[in-house]
């Protein structure tokens, strides 16, 4: 990251409109190494997928413990010089079912301490209000006008004041 005064010369709704500005910009030659993509006023939104109950904190808890189980019983089997694949697959699946059991358990046992204080599954995510394309303030001025042209064709971006 370079320490440039730079200064926001559009704002668009959508990262898509960010990035197909920046495109333009490259498209046209300008030095799109001296642009920046902002997101601005961030929130969190979490967004309810399913209740949870102990049949699926266990179901998530066994497809948690499952890869890694697997993957170290895996590295496990590599060990066995006589045999290696053989030994490497039947470590691996031992390590697979060996995982799955310890995830549920501990997915059961979590899910329990939480005394029904999230009984629901979510996903979290950040989602920014806006884009801001900010440049560096030597250039600024090039692509005010370069994204000029681009806003005249529709891509929902607006410039800024500057």
């Amino acid at each position: 990251m370079n320490e440039q005064p730079r200064r926001p010369v559009a704002t668009y709704e959508t990262y898509q409109e960010a990035e197909r500005a920046v495109d333009h910009l490259s498209d046209q030659g300008f030095p799109v190494e001296r642009v920046a993509i902002i997101g601005q006023d961030v929130r969190l939104v979490e967004q309810v997928v399913g209740r949870m109950d102990y049949g699926r904190a266990a179901l998530h808890g066994a497809a948690s413990g499952a890869l890694p189980g697997a993957l170290i019983g895996w590295l496990f089997g590599l060990v066995d010089w006589v045999d290696p694949l053989v030994s490497a697959l039947l470590v691996a699946l031992y390590g697979l079912i060996f995982g799955a059991i310890v995830g549920a358990l501990f997915g059961l046992l979590l899910y329990a301490l939480q005394g029904g204080r999230r009984d629901f599954a979510s996903v979290r995510s950040m989602q920014p209000s806006r884009y801001d394309d900010v440049v560096d303030e030597e250039v600024a001025d090039e692509a005010v006008r370069l994204l000029g042209g681009l806003q005249s064709t529709g891509a929902g971006g607006r410039p800024v004041r500057t």
